[in-house]
């Protein structure tokens, strides 16, 4: 068997295999086929679990500098959220900590827990059975598994992500220093208001423009990590079957993958969060008239050219670098104590 996230590389007698469950006391059945030890994964209970406590927390820890990626990309015309640093600093200064940088925190864990364990019981389910059962290739498998796990978490993360973006891009309530073009009192009055009046159906909005970044995000992601997950093992001189990667290596190879699949989508992050946050009162050549994706792209790139494609990028890739590698590290530390009770890493 691959060397795959689901294995997690944890020798232990309380994982379970396909098509035999284990016994209630947590020992192999005696009359359990001979298999090497590494067939036995994870219980998928565990990897939901664990996913979404990873997912939670990794979205928590950076989801200040999110907000900032949100006004420069959602306001590319204000001097001040240019560069991220200056912009990070801008926001505290002049809007706080909580309604500032921690705009649309509640709208956002809403949705963060729910598609991160949809996405990983999805994700590890679907690897199991192409690799171990029909013995598909692995790279096409993380392609799809990433793929199938993200679009399945969508129907979560997509109502959460529309109603973040707009409270990031708001601010705080009668924000008198950023003008949005949105005043809501929270999430809840976020939720009522735009159901009232513009109807359930904006929740979905954008619905198309997040598939087309996260499906190729989360994909390449879990392509990137997997493979570099199995160079790691090589270098540190480790058994995939049975040692754990240490505590560096775990951030190492997650933020990796993250960080090189969020620079890779961000212009397909820029049309998303544009689609979700504009307004009718925006100027006439900003505004993306058609929901199409190609003309999105094709408008950002003759107003605002290459820069405006990639604008975000920075805090973008600490983002998907940050929050790739705390959730991964957090998805393995879950399941290691969930299936062994070990808390702590090579």
């Amino acid at each position: 068997m691959s060397n795959v996230l689901s294995s997690s590389n944890i020798a232990v007698p309380d994982l379970e295999t396909h098509n035999r469950p284990l016994s209630t006391g947590g020992q192999i059945p005696q009359d359990a086929p001979s298999r090497a030890p590494e067939t036995y994964h994870p219980r998928l209970l565990h990897c939901f679990l664990a996913g979404g406590i990873g997912g939670m927390v990794g979205d928590s820890l950076m989801h200040s500098l999110d907000t900032v990626k949100t006004r420069q990309q959602g306001a590319p015309n204000v001097a001040r959220y240019k560069n991220t640093i200056p912009a990070y600093l801008t926001l505290l200064r002049e809007e706080g900590l909580l309604r500032g940088l921690y705009g649309g925190y509640g709208a956002a864990m809403l949705g963060s827990f729910p598609s991160a364990a949809c996405f990983f019981i999805t994700y590890e389910f679907t690897k199991r059975v192409a690799i171990d059962e029909y013995g598909l290739n692995e790279t096409f498998t993380y392609l799809g598994a990433g793929f199938l796990g993200d679009f399945v978490s969508s129907i979560f993360y997509v109502p959460s992500e529309v109603l973040k973006t707009r409270l990031q891009l708001q601010g705080r309530y009668n924000n008198t220093v950023f003008h949005s073009g949105y005043n809501y009192t929270g999430t809840f009055n976020a939720v009522s208001t735009i159901i009232r009046t513009e109807g359930w159906q904006t929740l979905f909005y954008g619905y198309k423009a997040t598939l087309v970044r996260d499906l190729p995000f989360s994909s390449l992601q879990f392509v990137f990590y997997e493979k570099f997950r199995q160079f790691a093992y090589q270098v540190s001189h480790r058994s995939a079957d049975h040692d754990p990667l240490s505590l560096s290596m775990e951030l190492l190879t997650g933020a990796a993958a993250g960080g090189l699949a969020g620079t890779l989508t961000t212009p397909l992050d820029v049309i998303k969060t544009r689609m979700q946050t504009q307004n009718k009162n925006a100027s006439p050549h900003d505004l993306l008239t058609s929901n199409s994706i190609l003309r999105g792209l094709f408008t950002v790139y003759r107003n605002q050219g290459v820069v405006g494609l990639f604008s975000g990028v920075g805090p973008r890739f600490i983002w998907t670098s940050v929050q790739s590698s705390v959730m991964l590290l957090l998805y393995q530390f879950c399941l290691r104590a969930l299936s062994t009770g070990e808390l702590t890493f090579a």
